[in-house]
């Protein structure tokens, strides 16, 4: 499960072998966990599911997030086609 960014705490990383999911990040800090789907057709996120994740950390992630959206969606495809060759 490669980390791809380390921001103020916040861990962004993939697992291996999740089937056929479309985009998405897994995001961790401290006893927060996250994973939000990628919408690289219209350039949004949705939570898949955010457990422990007060409104303050819900924001800062999903900030950070936005800001590396492309780099995430481009390591996102780059880590799949790599996975599966």
């Amino acid at each position: 499960m490669p980390t791809i960014l380390y921001i103020n705490g916040w861990r962004f990383f993939f697992y291996m072998n999740e089937g056929n999911e479309p985009p998405h990040i897994h995001c961790i800090k401290a006893d927060c966990d996250a994973k939000y789907w990628l919408d690289t057709v219209s350039f949004d996120i949705i939570a898949a599911y955010e457990y422990n994740v007060s409104p303050a950390d819900r924001k800062a992630v999903r900030r950070i997030i936005f800001t590396h959206f492309d780099y995430i969606a481009e390591k996102w495809m780059e880590f799949q086609r790599n996975g599966r060759e």
